[in-house]
């Protein structure tokens, strides 16, 4: 687990594997990560909510240079607004999955 930042020249992905449903006020990925896998570069235009499916031992690299290591739990939801680009290693001995919920119109802060 480096710190790095993102490559010069790099094409941002999806923020997940598939989106799962869609209307027009949200957008609902599933991300699965098997252990030692890596969600490559992308960056998250709107806000957005993430819902764990199973537990997550994850390292979180952001174009900045900073990173930053993120245990969830299913059951719980975390909030985040959209941001920078970033990377997300799962480095559990698990398969990590989550769902997420993009907001596409204006919502408050959490």
């Amino acid at each position: 687990m480096s710190e790095i930042r993102m490559p010069e020249g790099t094409v941002l992905g999806t923020i997940g594997d598939e989106v799962i449903f869609e209307n027009d006020t949200i957008r609902v990925w599933r991300l699965t990560l098997p252990p030692g896998g890596i969600q490559g570069w992308h960056q998250h235009n709107l806000p957005y909510l993430i819902v764990p499916l199973t537990p997550g031992d994850n390292f979180m690299r952001f174009a900045d240079g900073r990173s930053r290591s993120t245990k969830e739990t299913p059951g719980e939801v975390m909030w985040r607004e959209a941001g920078i680009p970033h990377e997300l290693e799962n480095v559990g001995q698990t398969t990590y999955s989550n769902v997420l919920i993009e907001f596409k119109q204006a919502v408050a802060k959490a």
